[in-house]
């Protein structure tokens, strides 16, 4: 049976001319293998909107596997996401100019879920292969945390005879030219190793029923 793995990226955001995440995402649209095929969709970079997207792709598609993606400017690695808040406290405009300040995601929801994909596994694969990653314990409190707080809200309402659907969320860092536009020259990655990385965690996501028991991993 052939799975259906969700990848989506962000539109830039915050006067940005690109956005890493989609511009990776997008080159993994259309790949397949004899059992999965990945699709890619673009996400809005606002709050409420983003989600609504979101669940609009998984309604269409009803994918095995969704794998979020997002910028985090200044990090150094593709940091795989362990844990989304139930909270939204934007320090910046969203694109439709809506700046939340500690306001709940979902009313009455959990604090907190869990990513469903195998962290630490992708984590160790991608260090083997030599792309610089890490287990992140914050998504931050921007849009990105918001999509991953809805995605894995989603995910926990299926009911019992829905299909499950394993999924989480991965920041990536600048990528070399956005580096260079900025004074303090942050940490970048080449488009390559992201799409690279994200391919990895693609494979990993498939195979791996539980992930490794390890310690270490944790930069974030």
């Amino acid at each position: 049976m052939t799975k259906t793995v969700l990848l989506t990226g962000f539109e830039p955001f915050n006067g940005a001319a690109i956005n890493p995440s989609w511009e990776a995402v997008r080159a993994l649209d259309g790949w397949s293998g004899p059992d999965f095929q990945v699709v890619a969709r673009q996400l809005p970079c606002v709050f409420g909107g983003a989600n609504l997207a979101l669940l609009e792709a998984i309604d269409a598609l009803k994918p095995d596997i969704v794998i979020a993606v997002g910028q985090a400017g200044g990090r150094p690695d593709i940091s795989v996401e362990r844990v989304a808040i139930n909270v939204d406290d934007a320090s910046i405009l969203d694109n439709a100019g809506q700046q939340p300040v500690d306001a709940a995601i979902a009313a009455g929801g959990p604090a907190a879920y869990f990513s469903t994909l195998p962290i630490k596994a992708i984590v160790r694969a991608l260090r083997v292969r030599g792309l610089k990653s890490s287990v992140s314990q914050t998504a931050g409190t921007f849009v990105c945390n918001h999509v991953f707080y809805g995605l894995m809200h989603h995910v926990a309402g299926r009911s019992d005879d829905e299909p499950a659907i394993k999924a989480g969320f991965i920041h990536v860092p600048f990528l070399p030219e956005q580096a260079a536009d900025r004074p303090e020259r942050p940490p970048s990655m080449a488009l390559d190793e992201i799409i690279d990385g994200l391919r990895i965690a693609v494979e990993l996501a498939l195979s791996e029923q539980a992930d490794i028991a390890e310690a270490g991993g944790a930069t974030h």
